[in-house]
């Protein structure tokens, strides 16, 4: 049975990346609400640790991965490192003395435990003394039914993490409230859509941007253009050292770079380094969600007949609203970029808006609507996710 795993970043007060919860899903058209949740818990599992490898889908960070009443009571998250996951006890388990013996000896060997879509009952009192994170539904549970639980939540020593969080005045409102993590996309969209001041600095960027991905491709311009940025150089030489490329010996120069590269490849890399610059000042898991879709995109894109530069653009500047918080069109109409992308991110319009949704849907977790896309794309559903691995390792070794 082949498995497919996507992930939801967890943050923390300061917007920095904690970790991410891993959602299941089979091929064969099956969506995790079908399945038994023992057969996919163990599936996600022996996917994650055994094939695919964890480090590898959650870059080093903790992975929240739901356990079911059997499996937790068969002992099963005790065959991974402690170190590694943190155990979440579905909503519908019930705290009886079994489970709740169950869990104190996985705390006595350094596991960390998370209740999940928490609703409180007096039922649960034992259990809290050993619970490490309380997750609440912020998207689902009135704010005086949170402030309720707050208070019988006050005696434990648990953090709570807000999850659903879809707008920065969820994040401040679950902020202020004493919330030490935070899951959802809030971090993707503008803080303020308004008439914001670009940073002359990041109007620089932009112009690089724009400059290096004109028609005419000049090297020695742009060999100067790079070199007059200190941090785009440092990167850009950083990055093709790294383990991923595997290089005997180490590139030392801008115009090494280039030729490496290439002209598409100098295009693209460029791009993505100097995209990194505009969002330095925002969670860093917004670059890397912005660099995951344009590479997941470009890879796409040429197994499916699209230009795949076209396509890496457009992934890599889909949340440059986000980054800069300014309106799309205001900032696309700033960059070269072609109709079709502009339509794409501006109108959610056109061929590629297709390509687009289909990243989105996979990182939320809409599975049917994922696999609506995908058969209407004409995409393998084994190669789409072969093809997120090698993006997701792609970013994390950037």
């Amino acid at each position: 049975m082949d498995v497919f795993v996507a992930r939801q970043p967890i943050l923390t007060k300061q917007k920095k990346l904690f970790g991410y919860e891993l959602l299941f899903r089979t091929g064969m058209n099956n969506a995790f609400p079908d399945l038994d949740g023992d057969i996919a818990t163990s599936s996600l599992l022996s996917s994650s640790f055994f094939s695919s490898g964890i480090d590898k889908i959650s870059g080093g960070r903790k992975s929240f991965i739901n356990f079911t009443e059997a499996l937790l009571l068969q002992g099963t998250p005790s065959m991974f490192p402690q170190e590694k996951i943190m155990i979440e006890i579905l909503e519908n388990i019930k705290p009886t003395d079994e489970v709740i013996n169950a869990c104190r000896e996985l705390k006595k060997k350094g596991y960390t435990l998370a209740l999940d879509d928490f609703e409180y009952s007096s039922e649960f009192n034992k259990l809290l003394s050993i619970i490490d994170v309380v997750k609440i539904d912020f998207m689902n549970t009135s704010a005086n039914q949170i402030d309720e639980m707050l208070g019988y939540l006050k005696p434990y020593k648990c953090r709570l993490l807000a999850e659903k969080i879809e707008t920065y005045q969820d994040f401040e409102r679950a902020r202020k409230m004493g919330f030490a993590y935070f899951q959802g996309y809030f971090f993707s969209k503008p803080e303020i859509l308004r008439n914001k001041d670009i940073p002359p600095g990041k109007m620089t960027v932009l112009r690089l941007i724009s400059e290096i991905n004109r028609t005419e491709f000049n090297i020695d311009k742009l060999e100067k253009l790079i070199n007059q940025d200190v941090a785009v150089s440092y990167k850009l030489l950083k990055y093709l050292n790294s383990a991923y490329f595997a290089r005997l010996s180490p590139l030392k120069s801008i115009r090494q770079a280039i030729a490496y590269l290439g002209e598409r490849g100098i295009r693209l890399f460029v791009s993505l380094i100097a995209t990194s610059q505009l969002g330095e000042d925002k969670p860093n898991e917004l670059v890397r969600l912005s660099i995951v879709r344009a590479r997941f995109l470009e890879k796409v894109g040429a197994h499916t007949g699209r230009d795949s530069g076209e396509m890496f653009m457009m992934g890599l500047f889909s949340l440059i609203d986000a980054m800069l918080d300014n309106p799309m069109d205001y900032l696309v109409s700033q960059l070269p970029l072609t109709e079709q992308v502009t339509e794409a991110l501006v109108h959610r319009g056109g061929e590629l808006a297709f390509y687009l949704e289909l990243v989105e849907t996979f990182e939320t977790g809409d599975w049917q609507r994922y696999e609506e896309i995908r058969d209407e794309i004409g995409l393998d559903e084994k190669l789409a996710s072969e093809i997120l691995l090698d993006a997701i390792e792609f970013t994390e070794s950037y």
